[in-house]
């Protein structure tokens, strides 16, 4: 988009000088951007014709930048935007296998315990995913701003906890934020690379604004999904070695992405939050309910104050997301069961 901005500098209409910014010329109306509009349009339709429905998302997101807000031809490509969007959640729910095939594979026991075991089947597919996925996480290494800043926190965590705990927990962060990056490429938006402030994580400034509450909450639970799946696999392999050091970095994986669920401001489980209806919320409420009494974790006190005040005082929409809820429910189970056999299990292997 700032590329075409800094081009556009006399109508093509009327020939009148255009200041920076515009989308429309003041003296004869016409569109600013009409041909890179043109252009975006045919990219999405043969993207379109051709499967790739996050391309063709991607352009008409960008056409979606060059138009006016409020007027006919932006109502008309949010629409397709919106539309494409939903294809692509369907698609990326059933992606690596088809949804239909993947639940019919679940085990009885885990399709006895309802929305909770769809969940847990569902985190396998996040880890093989995860593994997968190992091209994006080293692209994301390619951008000056992150390795820098990711150097720089490790630096700072490395005189407080040793240089072990500190790799292990900038790679944690590292992980959650490009579950973010990933989600954000599905639905065609334009992110920053990560960025670590050390202290306080890191973050991925978005450059596209999502659609809707449903697509909001997709990119927001992306990351806790994806460090959750990081704090799981780092669990395993201090099962595996024995090294205590692994299980302190699960555990410490495991309770950063709890925080991250915290439903207010613009944490990710905020984001989450504004796609459930109140009695999606309540379902939550009670999750987090009975992730506190398993595990007298102090963090889920906070969680649950958060949780019943989203509940109670703030809007909610009529109709919710079960996707969500689901995400968001075994997010909350997952993650409190690996922090908290993690701290048992280092505590343990440290009293040998």
């Amino acid at each position: 988009m700032d590329e075409a901005l800094a081009v556009a500098t006399r109508c093509e209409g009327c020939g009148s000088e255009l200041g920076p910014r515009l989308l429309t010329c003041p003296s004869c109306l016409r569109l600013v951007h009409a041909r890179t509009l043109q252009r975006l349009a045919a990219e999405a339709e043969a993207a379109t014709a051709r499967q790739a429905l996050t391309e063709a998302l991607g352009a008409w997101r960008q056409a979606l930048d060059l138009l006016p807000a409020g007027t006919s031809q932006h109502a008309q490509v949010m629409a397709r935007v919106e539309a494409l969007s939903r294809q692509v959640d369907v698609a990326g729910a059933g992606s690596s296998a088809d949804s239909k095939s993947a639940r019919a594979g679940m085990p009885k026991a885990l399709a006895g315990l309802g929305a909770f075991g769809v969940a847990l089947w569902k985190f396998k597919f996040a880890l093989l995913f995860l593994l997968g996925k190992g091209k994006l996480l080293l692209l994301g290494l390619t951008q000056a701003s992150t390795l820098f800043s990711m150097l720089l926190a490790m630096g700072v965590y490395w005189t407080a906890w040793g240089w072990v705990f500190a790799v292990g927990l900038v790679a944690s962060i590292y992980v959650h934020e490009m579950g973010h990056v990933a989600a954000l490429r599905r639905f065609g938006m334009q992110s920053s690379a990560p960025m670590f402030i050390p202290g306080l994580g890191a973050l991925v400034r978005l450059k596209q604004a999502p659609v809707d509450a449903r697509e909001d909450a997709r990119v927001g639970l992306a990351g806790p999904i994806w460090g959750g799946a990081a704090a799981v696999l780092t669990f395993v392999a201090a099962l595996a070695t024995g090294w205590k050091s692994l299980g302190a970095i699960a555990h410490a994986a495991a309770w950063l992405n709890v925080f991250n669920l915290l439903p207010l401001w613009q944490l990710d489980g905020g984001r989450g939050f504004r796609a459930l209806s109140r009695k999606e919320r309540w379902w939550a409420v009670a999750a987090v309910g009975g992730a506190w009494f398993l595990t007298h974790e102090s963090l889920f006190v906070l969680l649950l104050a958060g949780a019943t005040f989203r509940a109670l005082l703030t809007p909610a929409p009529e109709e919710g997301d079960t996707r969500t809820l689901v995400e968001y429910v075994g997010l909350v189970l997952v993650l409190g069961a690996v922090g908290w056999l993690a701290q048992e299990w280092t505590g343990a292997a440290l009293a040998m």
